[in-house]
């Protein structure tokens, strides 16, 4: 089946051969816990380990190393919200070639930082990705530039497609390969590889339910514009994948399934807290998947985790946000008469409850009725639903109303 396509499994193993100098070993990780929630058995791909902390180094350098003199005199240039930025402007510095990147006003400053540190020029234009697409593309005719697609290339996908290979080397009896998916660069390529080297492997692509570009065009069997992208993974926040992409992923991928951004904040924390491992929002996507029951798989399972660069500012963020989903913080706040033993009273309930309190505010000037009520704001450590619907029926029982906030401390 690969054969219809202008790259195969030779491309690919070339590429891996190109790839040798760059690449860090990312050996398959097994997985007790996602392995328990999937009941199957579980590795992870740990793409984060790559120098630029994603496997866009893969494609990037796939595509800059092979460039004839004549184009790298011109200089490079590309679009990137921040991974394929850091790819591009690693791969040029190694290649010993100028190149120009424009990326989004909105992306993470530590996406911003890392790729200015490889020594390329940085260009912050517009709001969203697309924006910073059509600027790149104006400087690319103005200077004649060449510009390097972040997927929809078959030297990039190639290069991407050197994860399957590894994949099935190390782990020959893989039964199904999990791949995040934005415009489809990586999964085309590890489909390709894949398929061509051990046909009836399955091949999974998931999105977040907030950018589903791919979910959309392969049922629409034409690709789709989305009207919207919102989703928290912005390293796959895609409106539309490419043309080649698309030919490659309505052929050889076995499904595509769409994950919450919940359920991607909760796959990024049981990543950190039992595997120790650093996984952006998109990194994380593939992870989801194995949550809730959204996938029914058997065999060895394969997840590939696609980058870390997340700052640590927004890890805080997201750390917090996740535990809140979890269910293992709630935050509420309850209005007391304004008179002594209250806050003693409140005290009792939470550690009968075995709420341990994080954080807890008496503010007077917060109720309506601020003479002769005081609204104190709570925040506890919980375990779970079952023990926040005991807390507060035990605090109604008391006589409280418990009011359910996120911004109540």
């Amino acid at each position: 089946m690969a054969d219809e396509f202008p790259i195969g499994l030779t491309e690919i193993e070339q590429a891996a051969e190109r790839l040798q100098p760059v690449l860090q070993k990312t050996e398959l990780i097994p997985s007790k816990v996602f392995s328990e929630l999937a009941d199957t058995e579980v590795w992870i791909k740990p793409e984060n380990l790559q120098m630029t902390g994603t496997y866009k180094i893969r494609g990037a350098f796939n595509k800059i190393s092979q460039l004839d003199e004549l184009h790298r005199k011109r200089g490079l240039i590309t679009s990137s919200a921040g991974n394929h930025a850091q790819g591009v402007a690693y791969a040029a510095q190694q290649v010993g070639v100028p190149a120009t990147i424009v990326m989004p006003t909105t992306a993470p400053f530590i996406k911003i930082q890392r790729t200015e540190s490889y020594g390329v020029n940085v260009i912050l234009h517009g709001t969203y990705y697309d924006e910073a697409a059509v600027e790149a593309h104006r400087l690319e005719s103005q200077y004649g530039y060449t510009f390097i697609h972040a997927f929809n290339d078959w030297d990039v996908i190639a290069g991407q497609g050197t994860v399957g290979i590894e994949i099935l080397k190390e782990l020959p009896n893989a039964d199904v390969i999990l791949v995040p998916v934005g415009g489809g660069g990586l999964i085309s390529g590890i489909a390709i590889a894949a398929k061509a080297m051990k046909p009836d492997i399955k091949v999974i692509g998931v999105e977040p339910e907030g950018a589903d570009a791919m979910y959309r065009s392969v049922k629409n069997e034409g690709i789709l514009l989305l009207d919207r992208v919102n989703t928290i993974a912005d390293g796959v926040a895609v409106a539309a994948v490419g043309k080649k992409t698309f030919s490659v992923v309505s052929q050889l991928v076995d499904e595509i399934v769409r994950v919450s951004d919940d359920e991607i904040m909760e796959a990024f924390l049981i990543l950190l807290e039992k595997h120790k491992v650093v996984a952006e929002p998109a990194g994380a996507v593939a992870m989801a998947a194995m949550l809730n029951g959204k996938l029914k798989l058997s065999g060895n399972v394969v997840s590939v985790l696609t980058g870390g660069n997340i700052d640590v500012v927004t890890m805080s963020s997201l750390i917090e946000r996740s535990l809140v989903k979890m269910g293992r913080v709630f935050e509420f706040s309850v209005d007391l008469p304004d008179r002594p033993g209250q806050l003693l009273a409140i005290a009792r309930i939470l550690a009968e409850q075995n709420a341990n309190v994080i954080q807890i505010e008496h503010n007077q000037f917060e109720s309506m009725e601020r003479f002769t009520q005081v609204r104190l704001g709570i925040k506890v450590e919980t375990n779970g639903d079952k023990h926040i619907n005991g807390l507060i029926k035990a605090m109604e029982l008391e006589g409280y109303t418990v009011n359910k906030e996120t911004n109540a401390v």
